[in-house]
Formats: structure tokens, C-alpha cells, sequence
């Protein structure tokens, strides 16, 4: 039982890396990165937020270092956006949800990994967002934008709230795999709503500034 849980964690962050990494790759080619560019957008938001959580939980080496798959999935979604992206980059909406059920998986992934090590709540929670974010902070870094996170539609509120979710169904008793389960859907939901209800925290306001209506 214990084997086809860890089976079933690896396939997810085998997948999450995969749709995250092509995210960064699309990344890449719209800011006209050449090739190499684009793999090192791929491998950088597939694999750098799982690095973070690993390190974090203090599981070390980290598995992208550990099992070369992350790496070779990262570089085979970049070729595969390198040489589609004269069809599809320019007008990929999709990405938008590709880059939502990115989220959901890192997100439950970061927390269910966070409870098999035994952390505490503000760890599950941490290691589920971090998971999920770190990934795309370094590629908005690299780009000198700032970070999707701190602007964007509801997106790490999305990984924090599904996190949250997650820690509580646990605490519940819920068994993992619905646990799992579920967490994917409500930040994948969570995120799609905030994106298309364009749900944003607010934003404070500076002395003399004029309010928005």
C-alpha cells in the first residue's frame, strides 16, 4: 500500500513537472530566448519549486538531482514548445490552465510530501505553496518582472487556500488519496475562478493617491 502511494506521488510530480516546464518553456519564446534559453526556463519552473520543498522538508539530495527523469521531462516539453510555438505560442490561451493544474499538483504534492515527513501545520502549508510558486518566481526573476505571485489573479492565495484545505481533510481523517484528490481540484478551481473573475487582494494605498473605481 505504502509502494503504490509513493507510485502514485511520483507520477504526479513527474506530471506536474512536465505541465510546468511548459509553461516555462512558452515563457521563454515569448520573451525570445534562443534554444537553450527556452530549456532553461523548462527546467527551472518545472523543477526549481519541488527543489525548494525538498530542501525544506531537509530531503536532500533533492529528486531532481536524484532521478535524471525530472530533468529529461523538463527538456522534452522544451523542444516540444521550441518547435510547435509558430502554431501555438502567440495565441495559447490554454496555457492559463495548463500553468492552474500545475498548481493543483504541486500544491498537494508539496503538502502530502510536508506530512509523510511529520511537520506541522504552517510546514504542510509552506511546502504546498512553495512547491507550487517557486518554480514561477524564478522565471518572472529571470525576466526582471515581478514575481506572477505578488500581481497576478489569485494565484499563490490559490496554492495557500488549497494547502489550507488540504491540511484540514487530513486532520479529519480523510483518507490520502481523496485528500490528494481534492486539493488538486479546489486550487485548480480556485485559480481558473480568480483568473477569470480577475480576483485580486488588495492593494494598499499611498499618501495623495487617487482611489480606483
Amino acid at each position: 500500500m505504502v509502494t503504490m502511494q509513493n507510485d502514485i506521488l511520483y507520477a504526479l510530480d513527474i506530471f506536474g513537472t512536465f505541465i510546468f516546464a511548459i509553461t516555462g518553456a512558452v515563457k521563454g519564446v515569448k520573451n525570445r530566448l534562443d534554444f537553450l534559453g527556452v530549456i532553461v526556463f523548462a527546467i527551472t519552473v518545472g523543477c526549481a519549486g519541488g527543489m525548494v520543498r525538498d530542501v525544506l522538508l531537509g530531503a536532500t539530495p533533492v529528486a531532481a538531482y536524484e532521478n535524471n527523469a525530472y530533468i529529461f521531462v523538463c527538456i522534452t516539453a522544451a523542444v516540444l514548445v521550441f518547435f510547435i510555438s509558430p502554431k501555438a505560442v502567440g495565441r495559447w490561451s490554454i496555457i492559463v490552465y495548463a500553468d492552474a493544474i500545475g498548481l493543483g499538483v504541486f500544491t498537494a504534492l508539496g503538502c502530502a510530501k510536508a506530512e509523510s515527513a511529520g511537520v506541522g501545520a504552517i510546514g504542510v502549508i509552506l511546502s504546498g505553496t512553495f512547491g507550487a510558486v517557486g518554480g514561477g518566481v524564478l522565471r518572472d526573476v529571470f525576466v526582471h518582472e515581478i514575481p506572477m505571485i505578488f500581481t497576478s489573479d489569485f494565484y499563490a492565495s490559490a496554492s495557500i487556500i488549497g494547502s489550507l484545505f488540504y491540511f484540514l481533510l487530513a486532520s479529519a481523517g480523510v483518507s490520502g488519496d481523496i485528500t490528494l484528490i481534492a486539493t488538486i481540484i479546489i486550487t485548480i478551481l480556485l485559480r481558473i475562478i480568480g483568473y477569470k473573475c480577475h480576483l485580486k487582494l488588495p492593494v494598499a494605498r499611498m499618501h495623495g493617491e487617487v482611489k480606483r473605481k
